[in-house]
């Protein structure tokens, strides 16, 4: 399937021969960011200048829709497809995967000849082939799980290394973005600033809390009542530390000369985490409604793109990729039907025929239905949402063949994208992809049994803890992509009374032993940095150990992990393992 078309190219001449010079692209991605969460969208409880700035000298789409939580919208951004067509159910523990096969916006801009990077939260498979770099993404450098438990100094991974970040980690990611863009300034290039805040736990560097704390909010939810103060406090102080990284971006853009051609994105991948304002709407993050799902989207391209233009005409995350791969001239094969559609033609013209269209939000069972004028929501309530964005007088009864045209086109959605089917939650969690060097497997995608609880109901970013008899074990259900023999480093916690006792890998008929020699016990952290008490794990600093080496046979089966004996009341915590291919 051949997608886009040529058009917005800059050249230049050299040696008498027209060379196209592409534009590059950076693309920022807010966690739990609220519509509401911007001074440009009328919030008077914080200033966004930089952010603001793209819209005003850009491109601001007024009814842009994601999806309700994290992976989906991930997903349907990388790819311009529906998630639900492509294996994506959860947001943890391997239902954030979306299929093998699919071709992202990284595959596509790297095979145009561009650098591709991704910095931040990545949530769509940490495994290879699921791993960013196994998809498009010629460097990466953040966490590829869901939410994570410390902001500063983390441990994070690069390209599949387990690194230490330094600082707070939204500086550190733009830290890293101004690298990669002034490393490739002489190329096209394509950044991906995935940023994992406004997402609990609620961290941020005591500047921005510090104007925060003690400020009365002067708008709130519609419903102050459900309103918590210091949670709304502390993340649109982490919006503002997203403004002021944003303005280092667009800065370093400008000092290097490559403003005029470079595409700007902003938007967020939900509603917010938190009953705030959001310009009355009704809905969070979670909620299929349009407080859940309607996200601020701008665009700019200076010289290129109008600036200050507002467009009306509904428009997705599933349009993200056919629009970039139009205004940049690539012409793609792709092995799958796009869902989006290309905006382009709304983005440079002034009066353009526009189809109309649906746009359709699900999640955990509900589905609602937005067109450019009504929204039909999961319970098939009616709503005028040019005139009733609060969603507050349903018109199902006044306005029946509007409402049953709706219902037909969600009830031909549903049954097209075949959402969730039983396979997809079985899949098992690959090991070893022959051109891939590291493979973590975090206790986010293990089994607890016998006594071993798991440090949080929420796995993204949790430990397994009370492991206190031999017959307890780990297990994590994988697929060895490839035969080989692999080191294998531990990441564990263990009391001075609990040393000694001895831990034992094994998959099928391979195994090796690792006695825990150095106690290591450090504290949960986390406390000390939260604003407001969070509902994720806390973390602790987990030490490495080298268990040695392990021959793998290739093929699914249960990877099993042990206590051959204990020497005290307990054996180990457990955070991970990481693999390291060396042959």
């Amino acid at each position: 399937m051949l997608l886009g078309d040529v058009g917005c190219k800059n050249s230049t001449e050299h040696e008498n021969t027209t060379i196209p010079v592409r534009p590059n692209i950076v693309l920022i991605l807010a966690d739990d960011q609220g519509w509401g969460d911007l001074s440009y969208n009328g919030n008077t409880n914080l200033s966004t200048p930089n952010i603001d700035d793209i819209a005003k000298n850009g491109v601001s789409f007024t009814n842009f829709y994601v999806q309700p939580v994290c992976s989906p919208t991930r997903a349907e951004l990388l790819t311009g497809r529906h998630f639900s067509r492509m294996g994506v159910y959860s947001t943890s523990a391997g239902g954030e995967r979306f299929n093998l096969g699919e071709t992202t916006i990284a595959d596509i801009f790297k095979e145009a000849g561009y650098r591709t990077a991704a910095y931040g939260k990545w949530h769509s498979g940490m495994q290879a082939p699921y791993h960013p770099n196994a998809r498009g993404f010629d460097d990466f450098y953040g966490f590829a799980s869901g939410h994570w438990g410390n902001y500063f100094d983390p441990m994070l991974e690069h390209n599949g290394e387990i690194v230490q970040g330094k600082g707070f980690i939204v500086d550190d990611l733009t830290d890293k973005g101004l690298q990669f863009i002034s490393d490739n300034q002489n190329q096209p290039f394509f950044l991906y600033l995935p940023y994992n805040t406004p997402h609990s736990p609620m961290q941020v560097p005591e500047k921005y809390w510090t104007k925060f704390q003690d400020r009365e909010l002067t708008m709130k939810h519609r419903d102050s009542t459900l309103e918590l103060p210091d949670f709304t406090k502390a993340a649109l102080a982490m919006v503002e530390n997203i403004d002021y990284n944003v303005g280092r971006i667009t800065d370093h853009l400008k000092n290097l000369q490559l403003e005029e051609n470079t595409i700007i994105i902003f938007l967020s991948d939900n509603g917010p985490n938190s009953w705030r304002w959001n310009s009355g709407m009704r809905g969070r993050k979670g909620v299929v409604d349009e407080g859940g799902v309607r996200t601020p989207f701008f665009i700019k391209w200076k010289n290129k793109l109008p600036a200050a233009r507002q467009i009306q005409e509904i428009a997705s995350g599933i349009d993200l990729l056919p629009t970039l791969v139009s205004l940049t001239g690539i012409s793609p094969t792709l092995n799958k039907p796009i869902d989006g559609v290309s905006l382009k033609p709304l983005l440079l013209d002034e009066n353009v025929e526009w189809t109309d269209r649906f746009v359709f939000n699900h999640w955990n069972g509900k589905t609602s239905v937005r067109s450019q004028k009504y929204r039909l929501d999961n319970d098939n309530r009616l709503y005028d949402i040019s005139a009733d964005r609060a969603q507050l007088n349903d018109l199902s009864e006044k306005l029946p063949h509007i409402r049953d045209t709706l219902v037909t086109a969600k009830q031909r959605w549903l049954s097209e994208v075949d959402a969730y089917s039983a396979k997809d939650k079985k899949r098992s969690f690959p090991l070893g992809h022959p051109d891939f060097k590291w493979t973590q497997l975090p206790a986010r995608d293990g089994k607890a049994h016998g006594n071993i609880q798991r440090s949080n109901k929420y796995p993204n970013d949790s430990y397994f803890t009370n492991w206190t008899s031999v017959d307890d074990f780990i297990s994590w259900d994988i697929d060895v992509l490839a035969a080989g023999e692999f080191e294998v480093d531990l990441y564990y916690t263990c009391a001075s009374e609990n040393k000694g006792v001895r831990m034992q890998l094994s998959f099928k008929n391979s195994k090796i032993s690792k006695e825990i020699t150095q106690a290591h016990d450090p504290p949960e952290t986390g406390r000390e940095n939260d604003r407001v008490p969070r509902i994720e794990s806390y973390v602790k600093d987990f030490k490495s150990v080298s268990m040695g080496t392990i021959q793998l046979q290739e093929g699914p089966g249960a990877l099993r992990l042990t206590a051959q004996e204990l020497t005290g009341e307990k054996a180990i915590e457990v955070r991970l393992l990481q693999f390291k291919r060396i042959n």
